[in-house]
């Protein structure tokens, strides 16, 4: 090794099979209650009267558009 130059080693560590599948399962379950909640909200949204749109700031053409989304369409990349 030359003066001033540093070593390094790269490690990589490797999960058991069983860990790889379970956090795939994980991250499939916590999608599909994301996706649910955005469901759910909209939903809920959707069944707001007019006084409680205006108190939020929103018209029932927003309204419309937010919960004609596909359930998979999540504002927040989440």
């Amino acid at each position: 090794m030359m003066k001033g130059q540093k070593g390094y080693v790269l490690v990589v560590k490797t999960l058991p099979r069983e860990l790889s599948v379970e956090r795939l399962i994980k991250s499939i379950a916590g999608h599909a209650r994301r996706w649910y909640e955005l469901h759910r909200q909209r939903q809920l949204l959707a069944g707001l009267d007019d006084c409680a749109l205006k108190d939020l700031g929103l018209s029932r053409a927003d309204i419309q558009s937010e919960s004609e989304r596909p359930f998979w369409d999540d504002p927040m990349k989440r």
